[in-house]
């Protein structure tokens, strides 16, 4: 009779523990990382044994918990951090490229359009070289371009800043996520496998792993007790209970530099939110080389061209404009309408407005060397924002798939809680007849 009390109270254990997992699985239905949890069972040792008034083959000792279980698929769990990874570069290159877009400006008010502009109202005055409205709006025009180099360099100055800053803040996450890694990995060693507390620490390593990749292209492997170790390019971030973290540097060019928090130096990150800043920053930062060689040339074909005419006083034309070695110091140097070089040198009212289109526009000039730039620039950033939307729908897909193995099916859950409560209820039935049957023999005697 006692295998009954035995058998009865086996399973009321084994079920209740069940019910509880699933439970829990309907409590963090909507929590990020969460694996789904299931209990196994075997059937009990105590089966086997051999009691001296009882016939072996008739010994039946219920049911014991194996342990609890996650549902997780190591293949998918490292496509979705490479999916993750990738989409990082894409997103944090996207963000940045566009911004740079928008510093660079090919709008009304862009260099672009004000250039154009000057070069008209130059043809305009050439027209009527007397005119000083019209000299006064061609200084106003030839200023304007200058006022828009330092502008465009001032707005590229503060992307490069921005994606220093953002940068920093990766790199905070990535040392968050290598210290978190490590202490998961201590009380993972110390922890007993199969049991729900191991199962959430596991839960916990593969979110860290998740925020680590998403912002840097780690190498990860596993050792004992699902312990993880993680290294970069072949340095060392996390062997047990020991992390290593990093840092980041921005350059005086806008490039950025990386490190260990010892000063080792580190290669450039390939992959991830930060290996995408990586990227973008040398972009922007050749972006503003590209404008700093494009304001000399201005300068430097501006003065020359108004070098080669005469003033109204017949005295050769001086600098019109400044550059102090960046776009970010061109300023217009002549404000006075007088003392514009309109005249050549044969003395022809309009003869120096008369070869702006063939010395300072055409083949090689700023203006079209402007237009290559901006259609460069376009062209990556299309290219970025293609590959942003291939990687999205790739980290939808990962996703996607591991959360068929992983996630919680609230109507299944709802299924298995009435199986394992009728399963539940019928050993507790089983008790009730062994008391029953105990306390009927009870009376007899």
């Amino acid at each position: 009779m006692s295998d009954l009390f035995v058998i009865g109270a086996s399973g009321t254990r084994a079920y209740r523990a069940a019910m509880a997992a699933v439970s829990e699985n309907i409590a963090n239905a909507n929590t990020d990382g969460y694996s789904r949890r299931s209990v196994s069972t075997i059937e009990s040792g105590s089966s086997t044994a051999t009691m001296a008034f009882y016939i072996s083959r008739a010994n039946f000792g219920g049911t014991q918990i194996a342990g609890v279980n996650r549902a997780t698929d190591p293949y998918l769990d490292a496509s979705m951090r490479l999916a993750g990874m990738a989409l990082g570069s894409a997103t944090a290159r996207m963000r940045w490229l566009t911004d740079a877009e928008t510093a660079l400006n090919d709008t009304e008010t862009g260099i672009g359009k004000l250039m154009t502009g000057m070069f008209q109202n130059m043809d305009k005055l050439a027209a009527s070289p007397a005119d000083k409205s019209l000299r006064v709006t061609t200084l106003d025009s030839i200023s304007r371009v200058a006022e828009a180099f330092r502008q465009t360099a001032g707005d590229l100055q503060s992307a490069s800043s921005g994606i220093a800053t953002e940068a920093h803040a990766s790199v905070a996450n990535i040392n968050i996520a290598l210290n978190q890694l490590a202490n998961i990995n201590g009380s993972l060693l110390r922890g007993q496998p199969g049991t729900s507390a191991y199962a959430q620490l596991l839960d916990s390593r593969d979110a860290a792993l998740q925020q680590l990749s998403e912002n840097l292209n780690v190498d990860v492997s596993f050792g004992t007790h699902d312990s993880v170790q993680i290294s970069f390019n072949g340095q060392t971030l996390v062997q047990g209970d020991a992390a290593n973290t990093v840092a980041v540097s921005a350059n005086a060019t806008g490039t950025l530099s990386f490190a260990m928090s010892d000063g080792t130096a580190l290669t450039a990150p390939a992959n991830g939110t930060l290996g995408g800043l990586f990227s973008a920053a040398q972009t922007v930062a050749g972006r503003r080389a590209d404008l700093d060689t494009l304001a000399q040339q201005f300068v430097t074909d501006m003065n020359a061209w108004h070098a080669l005419g005469l003033t109204d006083a017949d005295a050769a034309g001086g600098a019109m404009l400044s550059y102090g070695g960046s776009a970010a110091s061109v300023a217009a140097l002549i404000t006075d309408p007088a003392a514009l070089a309109t005249k050549s040198a044969d003395g022809t009212l309009n003869g120096n407005l008369l070869t702006v289109q063939t010395v300072l526009r055409g083949s090689g000039s700023v203006e079209q060397n402007w237009t290559a730039l901006i259609a460069t620039h376009a062209n990556l950033l299309t290219a970025t924002k293609a590959e942003q939307t291939t990687a999205q729908g790739r980290a939808d897909q990962a996703v996607a798939a591991r959360e068929a193995v992983s996630g919680v099916d609230l109507d299944m859950e709802a299924a298995d809680l009435l199986r394992l409560q009728q399963a539940y209820s019928a050993s507790a039935k089983i008790l009730q007849i062994a008391k029953q049957t105990v306390d009927s023999i009870l009376q007899i005697i």
